[in-house]
């Protein structure tokens, strides 16, 4: 069985060694023949020769793509060198080694993807902020797949070759995307907990308002794609049900006062109905397209 560590980094000099170190000295106790890769994200400073001085085997692209389009690349790597299990970490160090051969085993045991899970333990190194924001987004996410997860934006996790086959079209974050592809190809999704060393501040956003933002957009987004017909329909019944209120109230003013109370109320009862109905034909026709 051939596991591949995956590591992206971008500007991770100052951090990668040690990382790379503790991965090697890890695996080299395990029965299992491995590799450490390395997608450098058109880092400007040295991380790709002190990756490759620390052992790992390193690619690079040739300009900054960001986290999403770096990942699709560690999985195009990956399947290159026959990964049979892909463990993907952090350069940073935020993620200790010692929890990766517990989480081999559960995919040993047959679960498909194993996330590592920051919040548990209750000792998540990042903010209040963006702790509360990944907690709104696991239950989101929960309800959306039917299977309990508390921590969606981890990128501590270890899956099979088929989840790393899965398409991901996101150009934000792979985190999210891939678990709720995971999740609806019937995939068995686990967690474990984990806790975390504190590292420098987060590359992938200004503030913990841009963060949410886009991942509530991607969150739509995902959902607008897997379940267009629940996605458009909610909000073209909605419509409906606000144009037909609108109508009961102009019908009940002419019963009971003998006018509708102006054009204008009637035009937009009119429009919301019409446009809720063609909202759920979309739905109609992107389901069918999906399938």
């Amino acid at each position: 069985m051939k596991v591949i560590i995956t590591i992206p980094a971008y500007n991770e000099e100052k951090t990668i060694t040690p990382v790379i170190k503790e991965l090697k000295d890890l695996m080299r106790g395990l029965p299992y023949e491995f590799e450490i890769l390395v997608v450098n994200d058109g880092s400007e400073d040295k991380t790709v020769k002190v990756a490759e001085n620390a052992g790992a085997i390193v690619y690079s692209n040739k300009k900054n793509l960001g986290l999403a389009d770096t990942f699709k690349h560690e999985m195009k790597r990956c399947k290159e060198h026959n990964a049979d299990i892909i463990v993907h970490t952090d350069a940073d160090g935020q993620y200790p080694a010692k929890y990766i051969p517990p989480m081999i085993e559960k995919i040993i045991a047959g679960a498909d993807l194993v996330l590592g899970c920051r919040f548990e333990k209750g000792q998540y190194s990042g903010s209040k902020m963006k702790s509360m924001g990944n907690k709104m987004f696991a239950r989101a996410f929960s309800k959306l797949l039917k299977t309990k997860l508390t921590d969606t934006t981890t990128g501590f996790r270890v899956f099979t070759r088929e989840v790393a086959e899965l398409p991901l079209i996101n150009s934000f974050t792979y985190t999210q995307e891939q678990l709720i592809r995971a999740g609806k190809a019937n995939m068995k999704i686990e967690e474990i907990p984990i806790t975390t060393r504190e590292t420098r501040p987060s590359k992938l956003f200004n503030n913990p308002f841009e963060y949410a933002i886009k991942a509530w957009i991607n969150i739509l987004r995902i959902y607008r794609d897997f379940e267009p017909l629940k996605f458009f329909g909610r909000i073209g019944i909605t419509l409906i049900v606000l144009g037909g209120i609108l109508g009961l109230y102009i019908l009940g003013r002419i019963i009971v006062l003998g006018t509708a109370g102006g054009i204008p109320r009637v035009v937009l009862s009119a429009l919301l109905i019409l446009t809720g109905i063609q909202i759920i034909s979309f739905g109609f026709l992107a389901d069918m397209q999906r399938k």
